[in-house]
């Protein structure tokens, strides 16, 4: 006997409720695991990356107090407002007067220019000027109008063959010649308060002719600075005798021109000040030496070390030759 046929099955109904239900099981656990991460991460994100307003001023503060005022408009540290420092140096004496240094700077006349170059230095100067050189009467004249200290930087003989320059005064000419010559030097230099030799190791040591030469200085009314650059001059002494306010130098900056050298004497020149309350020191407008003054000068200065012209201590007899 044959059985009923059987019913052909649905299509796409071949698979149970359980089957089905199976099928979305795993995607819903994963959707409920990125849901989750994303919560957590991303509350981790807004976490790190919140600042309350209270913090945040008060780290901009400090990022501002720890930048100085030059860098956090953007510009550079000028050199005036950089820090000075002085440890290194030799301190002045503590109370009363500070120490008293006297700069004369020498050889000019052959520049007008290297007169701003000087007063950019910032402290007084006595500018020393040679009577005969091409632009003499200019640098009085530039000099005259800023009102500056000058001195008549009277070329004299040398030792050895060093040329003094011209209208030198030499140890062959009669006493009547070294007035005369001293005298013409006094008239192109108008308004100097001062003399100082200009070289002159050989003419210095030399008592007639250094008499004669400082007649003509007395008859002008002016000063005597022994630039010493022989240790057997009497310029000195014989202005002293005739009384003529006079004084001398203690220190010559720039012999050598290694700016160490020239700094070493700088040094020097205030541990003189240091232990006898003044110094007079000559340099010249070299540019080695211009370059170590504008950097040490505003230590000195920042240490208590006080910067005159020599005319202020012509009167002093307390400070021996080095």
């Amino acid at each position: 006997m044959a059985g009923k046929p059987r019913r052909p099955a649905a299509r796409g109904k071949t698979k149970s409720k359980t089957t089905r239900g199976r099928g979305w099981g795993p995607l819903l656990v994963v959707g409920l695991l990125l849901f989750a991460g994303g919560v957590y991460f991303g509350g981790r994100l807004q976490h790190r990356s919140f600042i309350p307003p209270g913090a945040r001023a008060s780290s901009s503060t400090k990022a501002v107090a720890k930048s100085s005022p030059a860098q956090a408009s953007g510009k550079p540290k000028s050199a005036s407002e950089a820090p000075v420092e002085s440890a290194d140096l030799p301190l002045p004496p503590t109370g009363g007067h500070p120490a008293r240094v006297a700069l004369v700077i020498d050889d000019l006349g052959r520049s007008v220019a290297e007169i701003d170059q000087l007063q950019h230095l910032g402290v007084p100067l006595t500018y020393a000027v040679l009577p005969f050189e091409s632009l003499t009467p200019k640098v009085v004249e530039e000099l005259t109008k800023r009102q500056l200290e000058m001195l008549c930087h009277l070329p004299m003989e040398a030792e050895g063959n060093a040329d003094p320059g011209p209208g030198a005064l030499h140890l062959g000419m009669s006493n009547a010649q070294l007035v005369a010559l001293t005298r013409s030097a006094l008239e192109a230099v108008p308004g100097a308060v001062g003399v100082n030799n200009h070289m002159g190791s050989a003419l210095s040591a030399n008592r007639p002719a250094m008499v004669a030469i400082l007649s003509a200085v007395a008859e002008k009314g002016l000063f005597f600075l022994d630039s010493r650059t022989s240790a057997e001059s009497v310029g000195y002494q014989e202005a002293e005798r005739l009384g003529i306010p006079a004084a001398e130098r203690q220190v010559f900056l720039d012999d050598d021109l290694h700016p160490d050298a020239i700094a070493e004497e700088f040094r020097r020149m205030l541990q003189i000040a240091s232990e006898k309350g003044l110094v007079i020191a000559i340099g010249h407008p070299h540019p080695a030496t211009l370059e170590v003054l504008a950097r040490e000068l505003p230590r000195a200065q920042a240490a208590g070390y006080e910067f005159v012209p020599v005319s202020y201590l012509v009167d002093r007899r307390d400070v021996a030759p080095e």
